[in-house]
């Protein structure tokens, strides 16, 4: 009775064995090439108010074999004989409805050919293609399925990621990044491609107001060349201009007149420049805007060498604030919002950028006035005018279509808004340190390159005996 038994015990080991070693082979001798992960679908969709756009990054290899249009070797030249048979198919696969069933309209609109890269994918070209979804009249963008089967209908394995770019009303402005909403792939158990369910939670005008200040504080904060501008305008205030030098000292009250004027100027230039394009969707060609702001910072860096315009510098911020609010609206612009969220957006927007735009001069407020109290006051403000324009100078350039390192360098300095504001707030620290110090000390005692000039010394003199 043994026998039987061991025979059999013999017989199941020796097909378990071959079961583990015969997929063990294959994968061991599997070519890098066929363990290669394939690159997956990427759908991000940017929600409106009563549509919803989805861009839609197709890798061309399974792209051909799931629809039959081959692009492997096609050139972007090529791509719009093709492209009626690339709509029809894409419009078939993607099909949103209500959560009621209830069909959305779906518009294929630009198609272009790139080349990119996945994780551990290599290199590859892959489609790229918008389309519009637009819900019946009355029905929520926010909640609604998704049934989408391109590629997937017909490559098993691939997966195509959903996520939201851009939401304003979830207080998603900035399009940098994108939030996963779900995953669409091949149900194996039955064989089919089940819709998404597409849940956006409950958005809310709020949300999107202060998304936008958000927004305006950090465009300012990081735009480079709006700051500059401000600051180089601001950095004569306290000075004398005497025929074309800048000689001698304002009093302080007069000095910080001016620079509440300047600042004052070149917010209502902005603002009022801001509103009239994004209000009336105004089309203005982006490069004549940026050349006009480089050209601007030149012209305020060469007044802070040589007056150009004494005692107008309030004009020139408020002309020169015109050109800076049309380069704020493209950013409105991009977003394609409705009139309320516009209205809503370039409220929050402005405040943000009045906000960030206050603390920074009041931040280098101090170090201003200081400065043009001190010995080094000349070599400090030509050499710090002399970056300005040098970086103008590249802006410019690169502006009108000579891309250069100068201005690569100048854009940058915009991503250490940490180290900058931790620059300003230290000096203006020193600065309050260093002034409430002299009004305390004789003037006699001060020495070595903090030494007050003769007519700053006079004018501390009277003004402590007018305090």
């Amino acid at each position: 009775m043994t026998r039987p038994r061991n025979w059999l015990t013999t017989a199941l080991r020796l097909v378990a064995g071959i079961a583990i070693a015969v997929p063990a082979a294959l994968l061991l001798g599997a070519s890098p090439a066929a363990a290669h992960p394939m690159p997956h679908s990427v759908v991000q969709l940017d929600v409106y108010k009563a549509s919803v756009t989805a861009r839609l990054e197709l890798p061309v290899g399974d792209f051909a074999t799931a629809s039959g249009i081959d692009l492997t070797n096609t050139e972007a030249s090529a791509l719009p004989a093709k492209a009626t048979a690339i709509r029809t198919y894409l419009g078939k696969h993607i099909r949103p409805t209500t959560l009621k069933g209830e069909a959305w309209q779906v518009g294929i609109g630009a198609l272009s050919l790139s080349r990119t890269q996945q994780t551990s994918t290599g290199p590859y070209r892959e489609l790229v293609a918008k389309a519009v979804l637009t819900p019946p009249a009355g029905a929520d963008v926010r909640h609604f399925t998704l049934d989408y089967d391109v590629i997937v209908h017909q490559v098993v394995t691939h997966v195509t990621l959903v996520s939201v770019r851009q939401d304003w009303a979830a207080g998603r402005v900035t399009g940098d990044g994108a939030t996963q909403v779900g995953t669409i792939r091949l149900d194996i158990r039955h064989m089919t491609v089940p819709p998404l369910t597409v849940d956006l939670g409950k958005g809310s005008a709020w949300r999107g107001f202060v998304a936008m200040v958000e927004l305006g504080g950090d465009h300012i904060l990081t735009g480079t060349d709006h700051l500059l501008f401000l600051l180089i305008l601001l950095l004569p205030a306290p000075l004398l201009a005497t025929g074309r030098r800048w000689e001698g000292l304002v009093g302080a009250r007069t000095a910080l007149g001016r620079i509440g004027r300047i600042t004052l100027a070149f917010t209502v230039g902005h603002s009022v420049a801001l509103a009239a394009t994004a209000l009336g969707r105004l089309e203005i060609p982006g490069r004549p805007v940026e050349a006009f702001i480089a050209a601007s910072i030149l012209v305020g860096a060469v007044h802070a060498i040589r007056p150009l315009f004494p005692g107008r510098e309030a004009v020139v911020a408020g002309v020169f604030g015109l050109g800076h609010g049309m380069a704020f609206s493209f950013v409105l612009a991009e977003m394609h919002l409705s009139t309320g969220q516009l209205v809503s957006s370039l409220l929050g927007f402005n405040l943000g950028i009045e906000l960030v735009q206050l603390l920074l001069v009041c931040l280098a407020l101090p170090t201003l006035l200081v400065i043009a109290r001190l010995r080094i006051q000349p070599a400090l403000r030509v050499g710090g005018a002399v970056l300005t324009g040098s970086a103008a100078v590249g802006w410019l350039a690169d502006r009108l279509g000579a891309p250069n390192s100068i201005a690569r360098a100048a854009d940058s300095a915009g991503s250490h808004t940490t180290l900058m504001l931790a620059t300003l707030a230290l000096a203006a620290v020193v600065a309050v340190g260093w002034t409430l110090a002299t009004r305390w000390r004789a003037p006699s005692e001060q020495g070595g390159g903090l030494r007050l000039r003769p007519q700053a010394r006079q004018e501390a003199e009277t003004e402590a005996v007018s305090g």
